[in-house]
């Protein structure tokens, strides 16, 4: 039996206010460990706001999320943060990174939160995060110093430290040019291949086919299920292998 990272039951999103506004409206998802889940849909329809909800950055105002195995509508907002932290890893269009801090720096920010290595540790898991990635000669300069898909991918990295079961991406290759966003998909693609579960908001449908699974959202809900996905190949293996053992 498939092993479920993520799971929602009766997932509800409301806005209250003049005029209420439903943004999620009952959805029901499962999510196996190790697989690649895009989500895609027109401008509002909640796709968005699904993804927060899977991440644990927004709360639901009906229902339940589960991550791996946990429910999370109980928990206080420092076990939220808990789980976010050491079970989620979030990588988003704008890459977010810290402009004052080297690239080495900005993947060791998750660590030193958790707490859980030493000093020594998290700059050796960092330093091995970045050259996975291809940005070893990289990790000194800051994020004006790098490229578009070299932000990216320290951000990938980031997401990465703390060894998260789960990646969770909104629009990661929205402001990538066409070769940039090759690369970050692939390495979403590795990711998953190597047994972390990867959830990801995309508008680019051929991006979308190559994952394992593609629902597509209208209204804050799920209105179609698509199977595709990528055949593994040695090369994404051997990526894969790389950035799972770093």
């Amino acid at each position: 039996m498939s092993e479920i990272a993520l799971q929602t039951v009766g997932l509800v999103r409301r806005v209250e206010g003049i005029i209420s506004h439903t943004l999620i409206n009952g959805i029901d998802l499962s999510v196996e460990k190790g697989e690649f889940l895009a989500i895609t849909g027109p401008s509002g329809s909640g796709k968005s706001s699904l993804l927060y909800l899977l991440g644990l950055l927004d709360a639901p105002t009906e229902g339940e999320i589960i991550i791996c195995g946990q429910p999370t509508s109980k928990l206080s907002e420092i076990e939220r943060a808990d789980v976010r932290l050491t079970k989620c890893g979030f990588v988003f269009q704008f890459h977010f990174l810290l402009p004052e801090f080297t690239a080495l720096e900005n993947v060791l920010l998750p660590m030193r939160a958790a707490g859980l290595m030493s000093a020594r540790d998290m700059h050796q898991r960092a330093i091995a995060l970045l050259t996975s990635l291809g940005l070893g000669e990289q990790a000194a300069k800051r994020p004006n110093q790098l490229s578009g898909g070299q932000r990216q991918r320290v951000a990938l990295a980031r997401a990465l430290a703390n060894r998260p079961e789960i990646i969770v991406a909104d629009e990661p290759t929205g402001n990538l040019d066409t070769a940039s966003t090759e690369q970050v998909f692939g390495i979403l693609r590795d990711i998953a291949d190597s047994g972390q579960t990867v959830v990801v908001v995309t508008h680019d449908a051929a991006l979308a086919a190559r994952a394992d699974r593609r629902i597509h959202i209208v209204d804050g809900k799920i209105q179609e299920t698509t199977f595709g996905g990528k055949p593994k190949s040695e090369s994404a293996a051997a990526t894969g292998a790389a950035i799972a053992s770093s």
